[in-house]
């Protein structure tokens, strides 16, 4: 049975997990770890001799708005490349409408207006993602952020953005990276999520990089495992106590210029708090 998408704010999609689109029998796996939405993986996770097959077994899956309502996003290869043309052309003629499309390689606005068009021009309702993971990305960040065709959100690849630095892919070295893409999404609102953790069995260094993700600006971190999403869910959720104060601190904002906690309130500080809600999945008005 196909079902109306859900209706959900980006901002409050803090843990995103990858699943090679080989694993279809995973894909189900992401909603039992209580994930916030499913990465359907067709470029890194697939070699080239799986890439028709999981392209097919991607698109199956995503022609049908299953139960559970998780928030699907569907990673094609960059469309500059042969499968990324063939994963793209799949995609607008196949009955397929994933929540996210996400744009790999992104160094261009120009590219997300032309992927944007065609996903138009076909009834497509899926929203792109540019995936900042290369010098050339980070170049164009403000082209990306400020162009027509504005992303849904941006998301930041450690691994190749590393490689392509020849940095380590360390939490120090990419940390003025981080910065420039936090700075360009903040500069016009657009969401932001972190890249995974690479190292599974380090569960406190994951917890400490969430940490210093959602400290730096970053909504949301991607995982390349399900064992990852409790720690995530865990650090990034606000708790009883943060939604309380973020309520607080908005009754008292109405009201003009005041204090809680012994904090002066002003709309900077209730722009925060109308972030810890909508974080929390509590719509506000802005």
């Amino acid at each position: 049975m196909t079902l109306p998408k859900l209706q959900q704010s980006i901002l409050s999609l803090k843990s995103w997990l990858f699943t090679p689109a080989t694993k279809s029998d995973r894909f189900a796996r992401a909603a039992e770890v209580h994930a916030d939405a499913l990465i359907v993986d067709l470029e890194d996770a697939v070699a080239p001799s799986a890439k028709k097959e999981a392209r097919e077994a991607a698109l199956r899956y995503l022609a049908v708005t299953h139960a559970d309502h998780l928030p699907c996003a569907l990673r094609i290869n960059s469309p500059d490349t042969m499968f990324g043309f063939d994963d793209l052309e799949a995609l607008l003629s196949s009955p397929a409408d994933p929540d996210y499309l996400i744009l790999p390689k992104c160094g261009s606005s120009a590219l997300i207006g032309l992927v944007g068009n065609l996903l138009r021009e076909t009834g497509k309702t899926a929203q792109i993602i540019a995936l900042i993971e290369s010098a050339k990305g980070v170049g164009a960040l403000d082209e990306i952020v400020r162009g027509d065709a504005k992303p849904a959100a941006l998301l930041f690849g450690a691994a190749d953005m590393a490689a392509d630095l020849g940095a380590e892919t360390a939490w120090e070295p990419l940390l003025w990276v981080r910065s420039r893409v936090v700075q360009s999404a903040a500069s016009t609102g657009i969401a932001l999520l972190d890249s995974p953790y690479f190292n599974i069995g380090d569960t406190e260094g994951l917890k400490q990089e969430t940490k210093a993700s959602e400290s730096l600006g970053f909504h949301g971190k991607c995982a390349i495992h399900p064992a990852q999403i409790a720690i995530i869910n865990e650090v990034l959720t606000p708790n009883e106590q943060q939604v309380a104060k973020a309520r607080q601190i908005l009754v008292v904002n109405q009201k003009g210029v005041g204090s809680v906690d012994h904090q002066m309130v002003d709309e900077a500080v209730a722009r925060k708090a109308r972030l810890v809600l909508e974080r929390a999945g509590i719509a506000v008005e802005k």
